[in-house]
């Protein structure tokens, strides 16, 4: 992504401090792009929005969870906590394995305040505890049930990636514009913020079959998606029917049923500038006055005050709609 623009300007007390760069893609209802600012065709790495796609591999593959809670949680970056954690073990116990098949690196709770109490606790990194622990229990499932090979399920070459890798193919509708190893180990597939968008689209359209099977998983139970006090969360359920995912280095990617869709980037990382494009990008869609929609509940997720001696005295505020 190499023409991104400012979105974002970090103001303070009226002087302008900071600015995030970064680029958006909206589409519209029937898939084309409505609106785009940076660069929206060339390609990035969308981190863990990428889970819905891989879910939806697993489902082809032939995995059938016994509860839509599981799907979720492969769809998951999930917080570490207690219902994450028991999600994951029911999901391995299903499969007739523990938790020392997990191949995810030991790491702690995601929500910090989990991992504080565990600390206090004396509780320690753990492979359940890193907050890709639900994709790689269904991985291991399929794995399973397929008698495929559980302790090389991570590899490129393994028959489950390359089906990952198929499917996501066919979802972003572009092929594969590099490979690289994610945070949990697995194959990282990059594509275009377009592409993203075009993926998501796909699931949050569909009607019957897997992709809706999916797409009703993250609706149904988004704090298995992430966690019970994730933005994330909040905008799930602000915006009735819409499914998202969000990822490391501040991406995230957002669809309507009605084909509407949008995924961005912030170009350093910044995640405090991600909710506040997002939420703006919705507002400019007008996707905030649909009926049912919580307009209150997203502007308020878009908001990142500055403070000063314990006042508010500044904001991050969206530049790029403008």
């Amino acid at each position: 992504m190499e023409s991104s623009q400012v979105l974002v300007e970090v103001v303070r007390s009226g002087f302008v401090e900071g600015r995030h760069r970064g680029s958006i893609v909206a589409l519209a209802a029937d898939g084309s792009v409505d609106w785009s600012v940076g660069d929206v065709e060339g390609p990035f790495l969308p981190r863990s929005c990428n889970k819905p796609i891989q879910a939806l591999a697993l489902l082809r593959a032939g995995w059938d969870p016994i509860d839509e809670r599981h799907l979720a949680l492969a769809c998951a970056s999930h917080s570490g906590e207690d219902f994450h954690l028991a999600g994951v073990r029911e999901v391995l116990a299903g499969a007739g394995l523990d938790e020392s098949a997990l191949r995810t690196p030991p790491d702690w709770p995601l929500d910090e305040a989990v991992r504080d109490d565990l600390i206090r606790a004396g509780g320690e990194k753990a492979p359940a505890l890193m907050n890709c622990s639900g994709k790689h229990a269904a991985m291991l499932a399929v794995c399973v049930q397929r008698g495929w090979d559980t302790a090389t399920y991570r590899d490129l070459e393994h028959p489950l990636q390359q089906l990952v890798t198929e499917t996501f193919a066919e979802l972003t509708g572009e092929p594969i514009a590099h490979m690289a190893v994610d945070g949990c180990g697995l194959p990282l597939l990059a594509t275009s913020l377009r592409g993203l968008a075009r993926a998501f689209r796909a699931l949050a359209t569909a009607t019957s079959g897997p992709e809706l099977r999916v797409a009703e998983a993250i609706r149904s139970h988004p704090a298995y998606v992430s966690g019970s006090t994730r933005d994330e969360l909040r905008l799930l359920e602000a915006v009735p029917g819409g499914i998202g995912k969000s990822g490391a280095e501040a991406s995230q990617v957002f669809a309507l049923p009605d084909g509407r869709a949008w995924a961005l980037k912030i170009e350093d990382g910044g995640g405090r500038a991600r909710p506040v494009v997002m939420a703006g990008a919705l507002d400019r869609s007008g996707a905030l006055s649909e009926p049912g929609v919580d307009a209150d509940a997203v502007r308020q997720i878009g908001r990142a005050p500055l403070l000063g001696g314990g006042h508010e005295v500044g904001e991050l505020r969206p530049l790029w709609d403008r």
